[in-house]
């Protein structure tokens, strides 16, 4: 499916499908395990001219979608940027690789230095009016009012985002953490490629983002810090992605505790079991108008499914990741339901 579109998509909104298919080919770049990664050189080269001119368009309360990937990330903004107010760019990774060279995580892009975490040391004035520049530049070529995000690896980037966009708006994407983790491992083996001396898959180029993850996250965390050496040595995907998963939802609780407000909690199950009451809050914390269109949407593509069930998971990780569960009330209660990402 080219720029997530399908029917219901394109006759909804003809214009949506127009800016998707604008972003998807000029704006988001093609990461490694997908197709036509020769574009992305000509990518880059106009990156490279955009942050040379002027900015046209005022960026304004750009929107984030932050989460676990695999946990519906892509429905919420697909569904979301229906709104007439918002364009979807589909993790533009390239473009922010493009004005931070830190931020190639996964390896599509560059093979150098890269942090899994930024702060707002890495929010120089250059960086800074990059990324104003391209999205100014998404905006103008789309016809565009506002820019929705979704980047979840941003959880762990939320005060670099915070420094180049004070006014932004961060959604912070729950899911339980066994259908997370069940659907990554499933995506990883799909979709991975093995090739002479090189992997890619969920983990990036030759276990890139896991390294990366470790090192500038998991070594970080009070509750996993002394696990490290045993969490370098995980090789199962359903270990990998539930560490992962712990990781992402212990670091948006801290913000959410640190700062309450800084980010809108959505819970996947309740997005997809009352699309328009969790939406409707989410408009109202993003600052968004009334739009029917787009909620009439929503409750068209969005309905409930029953759960996937238990994994075993390492000793190393697991009581970690049921106290997380605990916490975001997965266990001890009925399962919830959600709709496939």
């Amino acid at each position: 499916m080219i720029a997530e579109l399908d029917g219901d998509y394109i006759r909804t909104r003809p214009s949506k499908a127009l800016s998707r298919l604008i972003a998807h080919g000029l704006l988001q770049g093609r990461p490694l395990t997908t197709g036509a990664r020769w574009l992305n050189p000509l990518l880059m080269a106009q990156y490279g001219l955009v942050k040379r001119l002027p900015i046209t368009r005022k960026v304004v309360a750009p929107v984030f979608v932050l989460g676990t990937g695999r946990s519906g990330t892509t429905i919420l903004g697909k569904v979301l940027g229906m709104h007439r107010d918002l364009l979807f760019l589909n993790e533009p990774k390239a473009l922010w690789h493009s004005a931070c060279p830190l931020d190639d995580c996964i390896g599509s892009y560059q093979v150098g230095e890269a942090r899994y975490d930024l702060d707002t040391v890495h929010a120089d004035d250059t960086t800074a009016q990059a990324i104003r520049k391209l999205y100014s530049y998404a905006l103008l070529i789309t016809g565009s009012r506002r820019v929705l995000d979704k980047y979840p690896e941003m959880i762990f980037r939320v005060p670099f985002v915070k420094a180049v966009f004070p006014d932004a708006k961060c959604l912070f994407l729950v899911r339980n953490g066994y259908d997370a983790l069940q659907s990554i491992t499933s995506w990883s083996l799909r979709a991975g490629r093995e090739m002479p001396g090189q992997r890619e898959d969920w983990w990036g180029l030759n276990n890139r983002k896991w390294r990366l993850m470790v090192r500038d996250i998991a070594a970080k965390d009070e509750a996993l810090s002394d696990r490290v050496q045993e969490i370098e040595t995980l090789s199962r995907h359903e270990d990998m992605a539930a560490v992962e998963w712990t990781l992402v939802m212990r670091q948006g609780l801290q913000l959410i505790e640190r700062e309450p407000g800084l980010l809108h909690m959505v819970r996947y199950e309740e997005l997809c079991q009352k699309p328009e009451q969790t939406l409707g809050q989410v408009c109202e914390f993003c600052g968004l108008p009334e739009d029917q269109t787009f909620l009439a949407y929503a409750r068209r593509r969005l309905s409930p499914v029953p759960a996937r069930p238990e994994a075993e998971l390492d000793p190393v990780i697991r009581d970690i990741f049921l106290d997380t569960m605990r916490r975001l009330n997965y266990l001890d209660t009925p399962s919830p339901t959600q709709t496939p990402a």
